[in-house]
């Protein structure tokens, strides 16, 4: 009975060493660097200048939140006046629907010709095309009015800013943009690998990635088709592993990481 147990105890032994060995063999630490996963670049649509603008650099923001906001006394002008045209062509819609009723009164009793019904139902005509045109120039005015003013895409981090308050801008000569945001909370470990290394790993696959002592649950994200540089041993390519962190761990670009992927 004591030898049945101690070959069990072995046999047990033995096979956990067996899938110890086979996680060894398989998981290889790999060295890379952080980079953002993802960099939105935030310019505005209309001219003018900056109002106010709400953000610094490294200042984590909440998606929907204003960040940027531009001189708005012409959109709100402009938002007026389409109000107004909406109000002239309700009225105006309203005295040819009562002309358009009178006429026909008027016909059908045989008062009046059939060129003035005719005229009477082409001012209604006259009328709808005015409302719509007015329709057409408040949704314009609510659209130039939304234009004026940045909301945060995402929730993100802060990590360029190329412009200030009372900065003049004009929508077509924006070269930088006016900032970038990059999710928070969120990013890359970006390890470069020859072709043969490459091919061991598939997306999706588990990993484990350590920055400045900390461990993180990550999944390898996307394998490089283009070498980024030629070696006398070969091709070299990226590899990513994505991987979330809590915002206050304040990852950086260009940091080291140690990746193992099982």
């Amino acid at each position: 009975m004591n030898f049945s147990k101690n070959h069990l105890r072995i046999k047990f032994a033995l096979s956990v060493f067996a899938v110890l060995a086979s996680l060894g063999a398989s998981a290889q630490q790999l060295s890379g660097r952080l980079e953002w996963v993802d960099k939105i670049e935030m310019r505005v649509l209309e001219d003018g200048f900056i109002e106010k603008m709400n953000i610094k650099i490294g200042q984590h923001v909440k998606k929907g939140s204003v960040l940027l906001t531009m001189d708005q006394r012409k959109a709100k002008a402009e938002l007026l006046k389409a109000k107004a045209m909406i109000a002239r062509s309700k009225v105006e819609m309203d005295d040819a629907n009562d002309e358009l009723k009178r006429a026909k009164e008027l016909y059908d009793r045989g008062l009046i010709a059939d060129e003035e019904l005719k005229d009477a139902k082409i001012k209604i005509a006259a009328a709808v095309a005015e409302s719509e045109f007015a329709n057409a120039a408040l949704a314009l005015a609510e659209v130039t009015l939304d234009r004026n003013i940045l909301r945060a895409p995402i929730n993100g981090i802060i990590i360029t800013k190329n412009n200030h308050e009372g900065g003049v801008i004009y929508k077509t000569q924006q070269g930088d943009p006016l900032f970038t945001i990059a999710p928070s909370g969120k990013m890359l470990a970006r390890i470069l690998v020859s072709s043969q290394v490459l091919k061991r790993y598939r997306p999706g696959q588990k990993a484990r990635v350590t920055v400045n002592g900390k461990h993180y649950n990550g999944v390898v994200y996307s394998q490089g088709v283009e070498a980024v540089r030629i070696e006398p041993k070969g091709a070299i390519y990226e590899l990513d592993i994505i991987f979330n962190h809590n915002p206050q761990d304040l990852l950086r670009p260009s940091e080291i990481a140690k990746v193992i992927i099982q």
